[in-house]
């Protein structure tokens, strides 16, 4: 498998091109900033010589590159987070046309504690349990609630049977009142060089339960995103998740 790399240059992408080579498939090139032997002028030149390209760039690219990946039947592994509801709807316009793993986090682990957390807001109440998700990740992420957060939320509002934008709370500064029935709230904490850390606390009157995942390492990251486009070969055009990668569905 070919297997091209969009954000080749940034922190995810070295580790990507070191997984694809462990993996024993062809790495195809990239596109990033600055300059290198495997860059490639833009998305369409990768698209051309890619049998998937595994994406973690910015959300402004995220239209742009669906449709270029689309036009060339290449497949597409989409690991940016801050997507609106517009690049959104574009990842899914693409995904009619090429497969496509669309993820908010693709650690194992992660893929995990989401189904977990829809299990456990079906089993514990809304009115009796609160739940709070809090992240922590490193000072140069530009996106609040991370993507892994939102995640969280939306499996905790799939387990009540609600729809996240409707309970969610984002920030509470001031006087903001007492807390909604049925909210889930987040709050986000930056600071060092932290990979990524999640917690989910459940908080009833006489329990508090809580669920939290640590990354120490982006590699368990960029694992997952190759395994994913090595699963990715001879699939239907669709919107895949990860948990369809690991069995899970």
């Amino acid at each position: 498998m070919r297997i091209g790399i969009a954000g080749i240059t940034g922190r995810m992408g070295g580790l990507l091109a070191e997984e694809v080579a462990a993996v024993g498939a062809t790495l195809a090139g990239g596109i990033g900033h600055g300059s290198g032997t495997a860059l490639l002028p833009d998305i369409a030149a990768l698209a051309a010589i890619s049998d998937v390209v595994i994406d973690f760039t910015h959300a402004s690219a995220a239209a742009g590159h669906a449709a270029a990946l689309a036009a060339a039947g290449t497949g597409w592994v989409l690991g940016t987070s801050g997507l609106s509801a517009a690049d959104e709807a574009a990842v899914a316009e693409a995904a009619r046309h090429i497969p496509v793993v669309y993820a908010a986090n693709f650690s194992p682990g992660v893929c995990l504690v989401l189904a977990l957390a829809e299990r456990m807001a079906a089993a514990l109440p809304a009115d009796a349990y609160d739940a709070e998700i809090l992240e922590m990740h490193h000072r140069q992420k530009v996106d609040a609630p991370s993507g892994t957060a939102i995640a969280l939320g939306r499996a905790v509002a799939a387990g009540r049977g609600v729809a996240l934008e409707a309970v969610g709370v984002r920030a509470r500064d001031g006087h903001v009142g007492a807390r909604p029935p049925g909210a889930i709230g987040f709050a986000a904490l930056r600071g060092g060089q932290v990979v990524g850390e999640h917690t989910l606390l459940f908080a009833g009157a006489t329990e508090h339960i809580a669920l939290t995942h640590r990354a120490f390492d982006r590699r368990a990251f960029a694992n997952g995103a190759v395994r994913a486009a090595l699963w990715l070969a001879g699939r239907a055009p669709e919107l895949y998740g990860m948990n369809a990668v690991l069995g899970l569905d």
